[in-house]
């Protein structure tokens, strides 16, 4: 049975090290659903989030070839644990008339933020896990949707348990 899997990697941070996980992947014929990266609060490191489906054994053969490219320093396959996940979505849509105060009933309803408004179009902000952002979108179906834009998932474990760097690490791992 194939599920859901936010597979979160702490790696270097060099050129060429998001082409060859991205690389990985398609090689293989795995595929992304969504892939976001950024520094650590250690400018030398990223912290890639990457969400996936596939089986148990799929997801633990991603996991055991990510660990081989050299600049992995660590990875941790959030949906094993209790986490945390977010995205950000903009979404243009079309306001015009009995529309304008049910789409900001909607942003309301699912703490989103308006954040540009003309005299026929809402751009609205929204931040939650991806399933809230699916539930907004097909509400405001309704209407007109313009343009919309989603930054792709990124998590954290909840509690004590960190995804972070040795204290000692050389690129040996």
């Amino acid at each position: 049975m194939d599920s859901r899997h936010i597979i979160s990697v702490l790696l270097e941070n060099e050129p060429g090290a998001l082409a060859r996980v991205a690389g990985l992947f398609s090689a293989r014929g795995f595929n992304i659903e969504t892939l976001t990266v950024a520094p650590t609060e250690d400018p030398t490191l990223s912290r890639m989030t990457i969400v996936t489906v596939g089986s148990e054994g799929v997801v633990e053969q991603i996991t055991k070839q990510l660990n081989k490219l050299i600049e992995v320093i660590k990875l941790v396959d959030l949906t094993e644990d209790k986490h945390i996940e977010r995205e950000l979505m903009l979404i243009k849509v079309r306001a015009v008339g009995e529309q304008r105060d049910e789409i900001k009933r909607l942003v309301e309803f699912f703490r989103g933020r308006v954040i540009d408004v003309t005299q026929s179009v809402y751009t609205v902000e929204l931040t939650g896990a991806s399933s809230k952002l699916d539930g907004f979108i097909e509400q405001v179906k309704l209407t007109e949707i313009l343009e919309l834009v989603r930054t792709g998932v990124s998590g954290i474990a909840r509690g004590e348990s960190a995804l972070s760097a040795p204290k000692s690490r050389s690129n040996n791992k």
